[in-house]
């Protein structure tokens, strides 16, 4: 039982649900270019190789203290390697589950791209994934919306870590793409499609009573004006049809908001725990 014996919980399921569905249940209707989709895979790569992986390499700075040169790691959902390729160069091994072949065969592009070898990519669902050895760190980044059972997500983190386990996610959302969200969806903004997750996952943890090391840091990424438009369209899809004519309305948006040239200021959470089992004497793992 990893729960305290509590009088009194906080009841988050439902809000977990509705924010999910909100979040992961709505597709987005993009029908101004019927390329979107792979433009856009390729446009989230670019963002996080900005300024050299700038996010990545703040969040292995903050995880300094923990990270050892012999660790072995295992992360959920690289994606194109926003953490993966910083995260390489701190430790032995790195094995990455992503379940899109899409990100994986853009993760193999940037790991060719820098030199990299000591990684391990296994194409599966992490909820289906059967893994036989442990770890020293098993970290998700971007990645808490894609779960659907939350208590299961972290249980299965802890369940293959040895010593530590980490959280990266994104909270806030930038105030241009609010702005663009009122002026042409004609509605107000709520948070509609806020990122932050974060505190839901921090509940459960507490409630298990693990101690939560927490950790906020600011980054930026850059986006030309087509890329931007992409961008903005892939939130307000997800609420309107985004055809050609709305397609125009962001694009003049965006030109008369930031011009021709975007810098984006985001902000992300690095959560950080012990699991209840960890072993600090024992480092001998294989992958």
């Amino acid at each position: 039982m990893k729960s305290k014996e509590l009088k009194y919980r906080i009841s988050w399921q439902d809000v977990w649900e509705k924010m999910r569905n909100d979040r992961v249940g709505r597709r987005p209707r993009v029908t101004y270019d019927q390329d979107f989709q792979r433009k856009s895979t390729k446009d989230f790569s670019n963002r996080c190789k900005w300024n050299d992986y700038e996010l990545g390499r703040k969040v292995v700075n903050v995880l300094g203290n923990i990270l050892k040169d012999d660790f072995e790691v295992l992360e959920i959902g690289p994606g194109p390697g926003t953490l993966t390729i910083p995260l390489s160069e701190k430790v032995r091994k790195i094995a990455c589950i992503e379940a899109s072949k899409a990100n994986l065969e853009i993760l193999k592009e940037n790991l060719e791209e820098k030199g990299i070898k000591n990684i391990e990519l296994i194409n599966e669902y992490w909820e289906k994934a059967k893994i036989k050895n442990s770890f020293d760190l098993v970290v998700c980044s971007h990645f808490l919306w894609m779960v659907e059972d939350l208590e299961k997500h972290l249980e299965k983190m802890e369940e293959f870590s040895d010593r530590y386990c980490a959280i990266v996610q994104p909270c806030g959302r930038d105030e241009v793409v609010k702005k663009a969200f009122e002026e042409i969806c004609k509605e107000r903004y709520m948070g509609q499609f806020e990122p932050d997750a974060d505190y839901f996952a921090y509940v459960i943890l507490r409630e298990w009573s693990r101690l939560v090391d927490t950790c906020f840091l600011e980054y930026s990424f850059e986006l030309k004006l087509e890329e931007g438009v992409r961008y903005v369209a892939s939130f307000l899809g997800k609420f309107i049809e985004v055809n050609g004519g709305v397609a125009d309305k962001i694009e003049e948006f965006l030109t008369s908001e930031v011009g021709e040239t975007w810098e984006v200021r985001s902000k992300a959470v690095i959560m950080w725990w012990k699991p209840a089992s960890a072993d600090f004497t024992n480092t001998d793992h294989v992958i």
